[in-house]
């Protein structure tokens, strides 16, 4: 069988590109540390309400005194539909949904995250500036979903020794 000289080269040019892609990937992972997520935790969408975690959603501080937001969202509704975060501080989200796929946008952030019944969603973010966000579902759940919301209320950290100096 004869290969065209042209052939040959587009073939060759195909697998250096190939190769060049791979390095790259390569290089990523191994330098920078960049890996898809490999930290998977489930949960069993039945069991959302009763489940030790997910039974009171709110806003809580855990063991390591991070503010820790534990949000259910479900059509066609956020649960809690109001979290207050302080500003500056680190905030790890933790999400799941018992029902239906949603995804999670947090407006004027880069907070953008699918919500996956069976699964737990969970990161960490920091607000900078106090203010008020909306949370949007940003994948269509149903008939609702465009009512599907919630905001998050970032306030400033009042310092109590500071506030008891000031007259």
């Amino acid at each position: 069988m004869k290969v065209d000289l042209y052939e040959r080269w587009w073939l060759w040019a195909a697998g250096i590109m190939i190769a060049g892609f791979l390095a790259a990937i390569t290089w990523a992972a191994s330098l920078h540390a960049v890996h898809p997520p490999s930290h998977i935790e489930t949960l069993d969408p039945l069991r959302v309400r009763i489940d030790s975690e997910f039974a009171n959603p709110g806003v809580r501080t855990n063991e390591a005194g991070e503010t820790e937001v534990i949000m259910v969202a479900e059509m066609f509704r956020f649960e809690p539909a109001v979290a207050r975060v302080p500003a500056g501080a680190p905030v790890r989200l933790r999400l799941t949904s018992p029902d239906v796929l949603h995804g999670v946008q947090i407006v004027g952030t880069n907070v953008n995250v699918t919500v996956a019944p069976g699964y737990v969603s969970e990161l960490l973010v920091r607000f900078p500036k106090a203010g008020e966000y909306l949370v949007l579902c940003n994948e269509y759940c149903g008939l609702s979903h465009h009512l599907m919301q919630g905001r998050l209320l970032v306030e400033d950290v009042v310092d109590d020794a500071a506030a008891e100096d000031v007259p």
